[in-house]
């Protein structure tokens, strides 16, 4: 290869999975993610949205995702997200939710419903509280029990799939988009002397050998890393005013115990001097009864 491609770049990755050209990379691919879910493997399937080179290059707004429909009528979205950010579970849920609901034109029954499935390969954690790097999201409730068995949302890792030894099309896969960048398509290793990874190098090589597809990478790349900095700093930002926001709070109940240290401090001070004045009170009571008892005694001396 002359130059190296990373894979994980959006537009290459729709080049991969997204192309007329290479739907059977497509057809291995949701089969290798979703061999534990499918009914029955992927045959064929219709892309809904095919790699458009000059779109996809050339305009810094297209969205590219695949998306995919396959004979039984089920529906496949698969993309490539390269930082996580604070609102990215809701953009991923709102993605599936949108792409199950658009299944229905007008009319339809909900019967006409088909299984939905959203890939997504991530470079950064999202998961910090697993050292695990695939997780699967269906409906369902506390027990395990489907509320309907329609697909989900799978969520892989990338920056924890730490593949060493190739056992399943799954680890070849996510071993693929982590390391071909780094591969020479000339000296392939064991894992890649497949049909499947050699078509998909194949598509690395023609962005790397074709100098307009290679100076339209870089350009993408180039924007992608300038937008990674900018949700970088905007991340960093909303980082800082929730800091600042946690030790005003901080700070509002550290003010908040100190006046109800002052104000217990208070009521038990006014308690203490309650207590002196009914002890006063106590005392001079009891001097009065003493001075009854003793007017008394006098008056029955006289007398």
């Amino acid at each position: 290869m002359q130059h190296s491609i990373n894979p994980k770049v959006d537009c290459v990755f729709k080049a991969v999975l997204g192309s007329e050209e290479n739907r059977a990379l497509l057809i291995d691919f949701l089969n290798a993610m979703l061999t534990e879910t499918l009914p029955s493997p992927v045959v064929e399937v219709q892309i809904l949205n095919p790699y458009n080179p000059q779109e996809t290059l050339n305009d810094k707004l297209t969205i590219v995702d695949v998306k995919a429909r396959d004979a039984a009528g089920q529906v496949f979205q698969i993309e490539i997200q390269l930082l996580v950010y604070a609102e990215l579970r809701a953009r991923i849920l709102y993605g599936w939710a949108d792409l199950y609901r658009r299944q229905l034109r007008s009319g339809e029954a909900y019967s006409a419903l088909k299984p939905t499935y959203a890939i997504w390969l991530l470079d950064q954690t999202l998961r910090h509280d697993t050292p695990a790097y695939a997780h699967r999201y269906r409906m369902r409730d506390d027990r395990g029990q489907d509320l309907i068995d329609h697909g989900g949302i799978w969520i892989f890792e990338l920056n924890k799939a730490a593949v060493q030894q190739v056992i399943t099309e799954q680890d070849r896969w996510l071993k693929f988009f982590n390391e071909a960048e780094t591969l020479d398509d000339e000296t392939l290793p064991e894992w890649m002397q497949t049909p499947v990874m050699r078509q998909a190098m194949s598509t690395l090589t023609a962005f790397s050998e074709k100098d307009r597809a290679y100076h339209a990478y870089r350009a993408r790349q180039e924007f992608l890393r300038q937008q990674l900095s900018i949700q970088q700093a905007l991340e960093e930002e909303r980082a800082a005013k929730e800091a600042e926001r946690q030790a005003k709070e901080v700070e509002r109940q550290a003010k908040e115990a100190e006046r109800q240290a002052k104000e217990a401090a208070l009521q038990d001070k006014e308690a203490a001097l309650q207590a002196k004045e009914a002890e006063r009170q106590a005392k001079e009571a009891a001097l009065a009864e003493v001075a009854r008892l003793q007017a008394l005694l006098n008056q029955s001396r006289d007398a």
